[in-house]
């Protein structure tokens, strides 16, 4: 996996927990809708930290909480330079 697929799949599981569309993410975030939309494609694989800490303020969590989930903390870089 990825990097940036970890991402999209944090996004995409929270969203589906609390019923949110990415639509809706983008309006609650103030994150543009095509900067989201290319985030979840995988189009922008290094979203700005600002933008996550926006994402996460619209799911009502620290930056901390959001990037703090299993595959991003079991996620080696080392792998990536292979």
């Amino acid at each position: 996996m990825e990097y940036s697929d970890i991402y999209i799949k944090r996004i995409r599981s929270l969203c589906k927990q609390r019923g949110i569309a990415i639509n809706k993410l983008a309006t609650m975030s103030d994150v543009k809708q095509s900067t989201l939309d290319n985030i979840v494609r995988g189009l922008t694989k290094n979203p700005r930290v600002k933008t996550l800490h926006k994402i996460a303020i619209a799911f009502n969590m620290t930056l901390s909480e959001f990037l703090d989930f299993d595959e991003l903390n079991d996620y080696s870089f080392e792998e990536d330079e292979e």
